[in-house]
């Protein structure tokens, strides 16, 4: 399914920690846009929404919209933090093409 690395984990735990009101997990959908047609749009939720596919990596419940789940099925994501950036990447086997961001794919 989805893999969370231990640094992609470790972020999401201190934003589930800091956040103003309980948050239960990690939501990720696929949208049309960005500049390679596809983008990844993620956030932390107080619950999944209804048909969502529920799983769980390395103790961070992560709620996938089912539509967006074949676009990214395999997908690892990792946190990263360099001089210029810090910030969620996406290794998509699915991906055919990703923008120099690594924030949309196609």
């Amino acid at each position: 399914m989805i893999h969370l690395t231990q640094s992609a984990a470790d972020a999401v735990r201190s934003a589930i920690a800091g956040a103003a009101e309980p948050m239960d997990g990690l939501r990720i959908v696929v949208e049309a846009g960005g500049c390679a047609g596809f983008k990844y749009m993620m956030g932390l939720v107080p619950q999944p929404s209804p048909g969502d596919v529920q799983l769980e990596d390395r103790g961070i419940k992560v709620f996938i919209d089912p539509t967006s789940l074949p676009s990214i099925e395999g997908t690892t994501i990792d946190f990263v933090m360099t001089l210029q950036e810090s910030g969620f990447s996406f290794n998509n086997p699915q991906a055919t093409e990703s923008c120099s961001c690594g924030k949309s794919f196609g």
